[in-house]
């Protein structure tokens, strides 16, 4: 059976190559090489992610080496870049039988039998619209953005040059486009500004748009009505043919995902401003995606692979929230000897809710500076809220100087590093590991972001625990992948947020931090105290 010799090859290569050892290596090689073999899905939770190098992917890459058929791999172009000058190379330099490797989006020939590697955006674009792919076993790594990805490939967008278009293919209502432009652009700019540059659609501004798409509709239908159509507008905008589009308006797909997309249920329609030059782009995209990921996951066998993407090896939540079907799960636990962090989490700071805790916030930062040995590493200082980061940078920059940076792509490897949940996520991989992680807040989504309070508003609707199904999972999520260089050199978190001592939901936080050795107080010695993990 290809497990077995999955396993013998594995196990051979990582002996001789003195590969750095991950505890897992030939449980998910095996998991993966059954996977192919009786061609059944699996979501495999690797454990705590830790970017471009992440330890598993040799787990993966050996059995598609290995299977007679034909694999689609599908990661993102970093990664890509990784695998094709690193990974895939010591195991074609090992291996005897080497197997055919093509990068791009499109497959090469009928007769191919190796990998096609390939972007989640571009197999997305293609199990959505061209289907040109062939139904062969897909292999996804990056299975924590995968939910993002998916709701960015199926979102739309209307800027400047989108509504010029619209005016050329359909010159006779230019007038009509022309005054729902103006009248969006008048309302959009009376919302006040906010910190997250997004603004969702009010009704008025919902309807200009239908009462725009109606226009559109009847005066593309014959003019005496000899098609004998009786349909309504609504009826035919969500019917799934947009017929109505069909000859004048074939080069502007966009504006007919649109006026689809906003008759949908569970759509969400916003704005994004650029007050100075006076233009708006519209965005919409589905909340739930399930439905549309549903058929997909029904073509195919695949496996996803991610860090941590449920808190249970199940993955309830994640798998209602992408329409996966029943599956094999597994989720591995991170290694308590190699990969504990020490969490510094203390119990009297106001809650970050109150008027007092920004002052005792950052009094405790400035304390644990202090006492963080000269030359030690960075410190990463993580604050969720937009306002409240640039006022710690400039508070610091106050005391430190220079060695305080804010979001800055090169910081010196001992200097204060500032920086949101997004950028940090983003950077983590190519800035130096920190030697302190300062976690000011959860990262909670927060319900003043016009988009987050949209989806929650949808949840609502339907009757979910918006909580759980949403903002808990989002938040431990972004945890995960946030202390994951940490792990490496199990340095130290401090975790300001009390919320972690006194919430029902604690508990969720610190399992998902976990393994790692608590500490009631932090000082010199901490730095240097050795880790002992539970």
């Amino acid at each position: 059976m290809i497990e077995v010799e999955v396993h013998q090859q594995l196990r051979a290569f990582l002996r001789e190559q003195g590969a750095p050892i991950w505890p897992h290596h030939l449980t998910m090689a095996r998991l993966v090489a059954r996977a192919f073999r009786l061609q059944r899905s699996a979501l495999i939770q690797a454990g705590p992610p830790s970017g471009l190098y992440s330890g598993y992917r040799l787990s993966y890459l050996l059995p598609a080496m290995v299977w007679p058929g034909p694999v689609i791999l599908v990661a993102p172009e970093a990664l890509q870049q990784r695998l094709l000058a690193v990974e895939i190379p010591r195991l074609k330099q090992w291996m005897t039988a080497v197997k055919a490797i093509h990068q791009g989006d499109r497959w090469p020939s009928s007769r191919f039998q190796g990998i096609l590697i390939t972007t989640p955006k571009a197999w997305l674009a293609d199990q959505i619209a061209h289907r040109s792919l062939p139904s062969v076993l897909t292999l996804i790594d990056g299975a924590d953005d995968l939910e993002a990805q998916i709701q960015d490939g199926l979102s739309c967008q209307i800027a400047a040059d989108d509504w010029r278009a619209l005016m050329l293919a359909r010159p006779e209502q230019s007038s009509l486009i022309r005054e729902t432009l103006v009248q969006l652009t008048h309302g959009l700019f009376q919302h006040p500004v906010n910190p997250y540059g997004c603004y969702p659609l009010d009704a008025p501004e919902i309807e200009a748009l239908l009462t725009l798409s109606q226009n559109l509709q009847r005066s593309n239908r014959h003019p005496s009505g000899a098609d004998g159509s009786s349909s309504s507008p609504e009826a035919s905008l969500t019917d799934g043919r947009n017929s109505y589009f069909d000859g004048a308006l074939e080069d502007c797909p966009t504006w007919q995902q649109l006026f689809v997309r906003i008759q949908a249920p569970n759509a969400l329609t916003w704005a994004t401003l650029a007050r100075r030059q006076g233009q708006f782009t519209l965005h919409s995209a589905p909340i739930d995606i399930a439905p549309h990921m549903s058929p997909i996951w029904h073509r195919q066998p695949f496996v996803l692979i991610g860090g941590a993407v449920d808190q249970r090896s199940e993955a309830p939540i994640y798998r209602e929230r992408l329409g996966l079907p029943d599956l094999t799960c597994v989720k591995f636990a991170p290694d308590r000897r190699h990969e504990s962090v020490q969490l510094y989490l203390p119990e009297r700071l106001p809650m970050p809710n109150t008027a007092q805790f920004q002052t005792a916030m950052l009094a405790e930062v400035r304390r644990l500076l202090a006492i963080t040995p000269a030359g030690s590493g960075l410190v990463v200082l993580l604050v969720n809220d937009v306002p409240l980061k640039a006022q710690v940078g400039a508070a610091l920059a106050a005391e430190y100087g220079s060695r305080v940076q804010v979001e800055r792509t090169c910081p010196d490897e001992t200097g204060i590093l500032v920086a949101g949940w997004r950028y940090w996520r983003e950077q983590q991989a190519v800035l130096p590991q920190p030697q302190l992680l300062v976690i000011t807040t959860l990262p909670i989504p927060s319900l003043e972001h016009p988009l987050v309070a949209g989806r929650v508003a949808y949840y609502k609707s339907q009757r979910l625990n918006w909580f759980t199904h949403y903002l808990l999972p989002e938040t431990l999520n972004e945890l995960q992948r946030a202390i994951a260089p940490s792990r490496q050199e199990q340095g130290i978190v401090a975790l300001l947020d009390n919320r972690v001592n006194h919430r029902s939901y604690g508990h969720h936080i610190l399992s998902a931090l976990s393994p790692y050795n608590r500490l009631s107080y932090l000082d010199e010695t901490s730095f240097a105290a050795p880790n002992i993990s539970y």
